[in-house]
C-alpha cells in the first residue's frame, strides 16, 4: 500500500517513551503511528495524538475496575429502585430490568466466560462494551471516549459533530444531582430534616472538597477513589448479605416473601414508562465505560480494558440484582414505590430500626466515590474537546500545570455544579435541567454505535488493516436497536397523560429542548464555519502546538485570509504541523501566531537510516 508520508504530531516530553518508530500521515488517513508495535491510523481532522500522557500513568487494573465501579455504584442503586418500581408497576419486571440492563451493557456473562477461557464465544464480542473495545483498539492513545469516537467516525462535515458534542460537554458539565443526594443521605443519617438551603449548602461543600482532591493530585485522587470503591463494595455486600438474612427469617421483618408472591402483578403496559425505566437502568450501569475516558493514562489499554472492564461490570450486575432482592424482602412495595431517593434508607430502618439511621452515612460515602469517578472521567472529556481546538484558549484547558491535573476542566465542573445547585430550586426546574442532556446523549450514543460501521468502511476503502478487536454485528445491532427504542418511546404519553412525567409541564419537553439545542448547534456551525468565512474572505485551518512545561499537545483553529491560504497549505501538513523543508519560506502572515519553533528529528520505522524533519510550534 502506498502511503504519502508526512510528519505526525508528536509530544516533546521527558518521559521514557520511544519516539523513534514513527511514520507519516496521509491526506485521507491523517496521523499514522506505532503503539506497542501496532500501526494506528487517525483521521487528519482529529485532535493531535499525545504519545505520552501529560497526566501520567496512574490507572492500573485496580484503577480500571474502581473507576467503573465507582461511577456505576453511586447513588443509583440506593435511590432509583423506587422510581423503577413506580414506572414498571411490578416487582418481577423491576428485578428483570436490572438483569436486562447488565446484558445490554456488555453481555457480561459471555464476556466473563471468555475471560475464564471457556470456548463458548470468541473474544466476548457482544453489546455496547465490545464496541467501546473496538474503538480503543483503533485509538489507544486517545482519552475522552465519546469525544474521540464521534470525531473519528464523522470527520465530515468537518467539526460539526465535535462542535455539537463540545457544547453539551461544556454546558452540561455539572454533577448536581449526585451532590444533592449525598447531602440528603448525610442529613438522613443525622436524623435531621433539612431545609432546601441546608441541602444545597452541604451538597456544595461536599462537592467542593471532592473536586479539590481531584485538583491537587491525579495520583492521590485515584488512590482515594479506589479506597472509596472498596468501601462501597463492602457496603453493597452488607446490603446483599442482610437481604439473605431477612429472607431466612433472622430479622424483625415479619413476611419477607410478601413482595415476591404474584411478582408480576400490576405490570405496566405504558410504553413511556417502560422506556423511561430503561433509561434509568442504563444510567445506573453507564459507569462501565468510565475507564474508556482515561485510555491514554493506561499502559497497554486494550489488554487491560478487555479483561478488567467486564469484571467490574459482572461484579456490579450481581450486586445490583441481589440488592434489589434485599430491598423487596424488607420493605413493602407500596413504600418502595413512594420512597423517592431514599430506598436504601428505608431498607436499613426496616431491618435495624432506629440504629439503621446511621447506615445511610455509608451511602453518602458511596455517593462521594461516584462524584470523584465522574470528575476524573468527564474532565478528560473536556480536555479532549479542548485539544480539538473547539474551545477558546485551548492551551488553558489542555494544560496540566501546576499539579499535573486538568485544572481548568475541574474548575469548570465545580463552577457549573455550584451554579445549578445554588440557582435552581428543587422541583421542576432542577429535574428538567438534569433530564435535559439525557436525550441528546442517547443520540450521541446511537451515532457512536453507527459510526463503527462508517470507520470500518472508510478503512477498507483506504486499504487499511482491520482493528485488532472487532465487535460482532449482533452486538452493534442490539446496541443500535436499544438506542432507537430509548429515543422513540419517551414521546409516548405516560400513564398520567401530558403532565404525567417528573415535571408539572409536558412530559417530553426535555426531548424537544434537547433536539432544539442540537439544531441550534448546527445553525451556529453553519454560521461560524461556512457563512462568516465566505463573507470575510478567510478559511479555517488547524494548527498543532506543544505546551511549554508539561508537553501537552493540542490544536487551535486559525482564520487564514484566502490570499495566504495556498502558502499556509504548502508549508503545513494535514494535522497543522509546520513542515521543516518549507519553514524558511513561511510568510509573516502564516507565522504571526508562532512564538517559537523547535526542530525535531524523527526516524522513519521503515527507513531508519534517514531522518525526517519537521517544525512544530511551541507556546
Amino acid at each position: 500500500m502506498a502511503i504519502w508520508r508526512k510528519p505526525v504530531t508528536w509530544l516533546r516530553s521527558n518521559s521514557d517513551v520511544d519516539l523513534s518508530e514513527v511514520r507519516g500521515a496521509n491526506e485521507q488517513v491523517g496521523d499514522h503511528i506505532f503503539v506497542d508495535g501496532v500501526e494506528i491510523f487517525q483521521d487528519k481532522t482529529g485532535a493531535p495524538v499525545e504519545q505520552a500522557s501529560p497526566l501520567g500513568y496512574h490507572v492500573g487494573w485496580v484503577g480500571i475496575i474502581c473507576l467503573n465501579i465507582s461511577q456505576m455504584i453511586g447513588t443509583g442503586i440506593f435511590s432509583t429502585p423506587g422510581s423503577i418500581l413506580a414506572g414498571l408497576g411490578s416487582v418481577g419486571l423491576s428485578l428483570l430490568y436490572w438483569v436486562i440492563g447488565g446484558i445490554i451493557s456488555a453481555g457480561m456473562f459471555l464476556t466473563s466466560l471468555n475471560i475464564l477461557r471457556l470456548p463458548l464465544i470468541h473474544d466476548g464480542r457482544i453489546a455496547a462494551l465490545s464496541i467501546y473495545l473496538e474503538y480503543t483498539a483503533l485509538f489507544p492513545n486517545r482519552s475522552g471516549a465519546l469525544v474521540v469516537y464521534l470525531e473519528q467516525a464523522f470527520p465530515k462535515p468537518r467539526f460539526l459533530f465535535p462542535a455539537t458534542f463540545a457544547f453539551f460537554t461544556v454546558a452540561f458539565s455539572f454533577s448536581s444531582s449526585n451532590a444533592i443526594v449525598l447531602a440528603r443521605y448525610i442529613y438522613r443519617a443525622a436524623g435531621h430534616t433539612a431545609t432546601e438551603w441546608e441541602n444545597k449548602g452541604l451538597a456544595l461543600a461536599s462537592y467542593s472538597v471532592l473536586a479539590f482532591l481531584c485538583l491537587i493530585s491525579t495520583k492521590w485522587s485515584m488512590r482515594i477513589m479506589n479506597l472509596i470503591s472498596i468501601v462501597k463494595l463492602i457496603i453493597l455486600l452488607f446490603v446483599v448479605i442482610t437481604g439473605f438474612v431477612v429472607l431466612g427469617g433472622g430479622t424483625r421483618v415479619k413476611d419477607p416473601y410478601a413482595n415476591f408472591r404474584n411478582a408480576f402483578e400490576g405490570t405496566t403496559s405504558n410504553g413511556n414508562a417502560v422506556a423511561t425505566s430503561l433509561v434509568k437502568i442504563n444510567f445506573a450501569y453507564s459507569g462501565y465505560a468510565n475507564a474508556f475516558n482515561v485510555v491514554s493514562e493506561i499502559k497497554n489499554p486494550m489488554r487491560s480494558l478487555k479483561i478488567h472492564t467486564p469484571i467490574s461490570l459482572l461484579i456490579v450486575v450481581v450486586l445490583y440484582v441481589l440488592a434489589n432482592v434485599a430491598y423487596f424482602a424488607a420493605v413493602p412495595k407500596e413504600v418502595i414505590r413512594d420512597s423517592g431517593e431514599l430506598t436504601a434508607a428505608l431498607f436499613f430502618e426496616a431491618v435495624f430500626g432506629k440504629a439503621g439511621r446511621v447506615l445511610p452515612a455509608l451511602v453518602a460515602i458511596s455517593a462521594a466515590g461516584n462524584i470523584m469517578a465522574v470528575i476524573i472521567g468527564t474532565t478528560r472529556q473536556i480536555r479532549e474537546v479542548a485539544r480539538q481546538g473547539l474551545i477558546p484558549w485551548p492551551g488553558v484547558w489542555v494544560s496540566t500545570k501546576p499539579f499535573g491535573t486538568p485544572l481548568a476542566p475541574i474548575l469548570l465542573k465545580w463552577t457549573t455544579t455550584s451554579i445549578v445547585i445554588l440557582a435552581l430550586p428543587f422541583g421542576d426546574a432542577f429535574n428538567f435541567l438534569v433530564d435535559l442532556r439525557s436525550y441528546p446523549d442517547s443520540i450521541f450514543l446511537a451515532l457512536m454505535f453507527i459510526g463503527i460501521y462508517i470507520i470500518r468502511y472508510r478503512r477498507k476503502q483506504q486499504g487499511l488493516p482491520k482493528a485488532q478487536f472487532e465487535a460482532w454485528h449482533v452486538a452493534i445491532t442490539l446496541s443500535i436497536a436499544v438506542c432507537v427504542f430509548v429515543l422513540i418511546m419517551p414521546w409516548y404519553p405516560p400513564k398520567g397523560g401530558s403532565k404525567g412525567g417528573d415535571v408539572s409541564f409536558w412530559y417530553a419537553t426535555y426531548c424537544v429542548v434537547g433536539l432544539c439545542l442540537m439544531v441550534g448547534c448546527g445553525v451556529y456551525y453553519f454560521f461560524w464555519l461556512e457563512l462568516l468565512p465566505r463573507l470575510r474572505d478567510y478559511s479555517i485551518r488547524t494548527e498543532t502546538f506543544v505546551m511549554e512545561g508539561d508537553g501537552s499537545v493540542t490544536a487551535r483553529l486559525l482564520k487564514i485570509p484566502n490570499h495566504a491560504l495556498a502558502e499556509y497549505d504548502r508549508t503545513h501538513d494535514a494535522s497543522g504541523n509546520l513542515l521543516a523543508e518549507e519553514a524558511s519560506d513561511v510568510t509573516a502572515t502564516t507565522t504571526a501566531n508562532l512564538r517559537m519553533k523547535k526542530r525535531i528529528h524523527v526516524k522513519d520505522s521503515r527507513a531508519t537510516s534517514a531522518a525526517v524533519e519537521y517544525v512544530q510550534p511551541k507556546v
